[in-house]
């Protein structure tokens, strides 16, 4: 499924300010449509709408085109803002 990612973060920053500081459902919804997580996982790991947002910007780097190393580069050059949400994303699989 290709995912139009303008679109798409568009909605989600409008989900967002309805939401306030915290995730509701709408916004886990939107993040669980296009994840294998449901709903209330999105909520349990990301309380907070701004680290959807973060997760959602990461999402974007993840399915880009390009290679590899390209992805790799653009998640270390953003890993302060990042490292938060891989580690819970990591905790959920280990």
């Amino acid at each position: 499924m290709t995912i139009d990612w303008d679109k798409f973060q568009q909605e989600l920053d409008q989900v967002i300010d309805g939401a306030g500081n915290r995730t509701d459902s709408k916004l886990a919804g939107k993040i669980s449509a296009i994840t294998r997580l449901s709903d209330e996982e999105v909520k349990s790991l990301f309380p907070d709408s701004a680290e959807v947002k973060k997760l959602a910007e990461l999402m974007e780097i993840v399915r880009s085109s390009g290679d590899q190393n390209e992805k790799i580069n653009k998640i270390v050059v953003n890993a302060e803002e990042f490292g938060g949400i891989i580690l819970k994303l990591l905790a959920k699989f280990v």
